[in-house]
């Protein structure tokens, strides 16, 4: 009697595991990691985002949300997702164009003023085009949240014109697009780990780095940095996304479930980032930061070449189409 109630038993949990994960009456939990640390709006989206879609679901689906970097950087996230390892992520533009280079087309120099521009682009025909590449690499697009316009600061004076930048040592994270925007405004691209920023810029290692005002802020660079020049010389994208495989798992009920939380959570998140940087760049003005904004026209023409470089490369014919999207905005 005991070997026929195991062997039922056994053919239950076989079956059950060949049901989508909506079929199944346990609880689906899932994983998402982000670098980001509480707090911050990634962090707090993410969240959001799991709390929506347990109350979707009625307590069935469990998201465990693992924020600094404790699934590792960015770029191993990616392929975790990959390769079903890890079922969410909140990322990074940089680090999803190593798998989509298409990602790179929204990082083009003073393409963008602020993010809400990047936005309706985003949430139309050209970000449906983007997801439908990462779906290609196994990567869903559930939403594109902000990642930050870059903004310039550093230590020796402030700026205003391009000339400004003439000379001045400038930390760059590993981003192709942002070594050449340097370069093309006349700096000198270093990189250093984003660790080891304050320090290098405490002991004149570089002279300034470039980031959104809500990164500058939350390292407290303004300690060693007093000027900060309004640059808006690239946008960066956080792109929420799921593994395919974990995607695939799902029934329709759920996916839609997925949908509506992620939308949720995309509306939080852009909103959370906006108020960020109204409120800090007053704080960073009472701590003594010099805020300038420079002459766009100029920079912009001094970075075209960057642009056309890519416009001419691999991804050329989309890169132009954002481009031109942008342009007609």
């Amino acid at each position: 009697m005991q070997r026929k109630t195991f062997i039922r038993t056994l053919a239950t949990m076989a079956a059950a595991a060949a049901l989508p994960l909506a079929a199944q009456a346990q609880t689906v939990k899932l994983t998402l990691g982000h670098g980001a640390a509480p707090g911050n709006p990634r962090h707090e989206a993410s969240v959001r985002f799991a709390e929506v879609l347990k109350a979707k679901t009625n307590g069935r689906f469990e998201v465990q949300v693992a924020p600094s970097a404790q699934l590792g950087d960015d770029a191993a996230m990616v392929t975790a997702l990959r390769t079903g390892a890890l079922d969410m992520s909140a990322n990074s533009q940089g680090a999803v164009a190593n798998a989509v280079p298409e990602y790179a087309a929204f990082g083009m120099p003073f393409l963008f003023s602020n993010a809400a521009a990047a936005f309706k682009l985003l949430d139309g025909p050209l970000g449906k085009e983007l997801a439908d590449k990462s779906a290609e690499k196994g990567l869903i697009a559930l939403g594109f949240w902000d990642n930050g316009i870059r903004q310039m600061t550093n230590s020796k004076r402030p700026i205003t014109k391009v000339e400004d930048l003439k000379g001045l040592k400038m930390r760059t994270p590993p981003d192709t697009v942002l070594v050449e925007i340097m370069q093309a405004l006349g700096a000198e691209a270093q990189q250093i780990k984003f660790a080891e920023l304050y320090v290098a810029l405490q002991q004149g290692v570089v002279d300034g780095q470039e980031n959104p005002v809500v990164n500058f802020y939350a390292s407290k660079l303004y300690e060693v940095q007093k000027n900060l020049a309004l640059t808006n010389h690239q946008f960066q994208m956080t792109p929420f996304l799921m593994s395919k495989r974990s995607w695939d798992k799902l029934s329709d009920a759920d996916k839609k479930a997925v949908q509506e939380a992620a939308a949720e959570a995309t509306a939080l998140q852009r909103k959370l980032s906006q108020e960020a940087d109204d409120k800090l760049l007053a704080d960073l003005k009472a701590k003594g930061v010099q805020v300038t904004t420079v002459d766009k026209a100029a920079f912009a023409k001094a970075t075209a070449p960057v642009t056309a470089k890519w416009v001419g490369g691999p991804i050329g014919p989309y890169v132009k189409k954002v481009v031109g999207a942008s342009q007609a905005q």
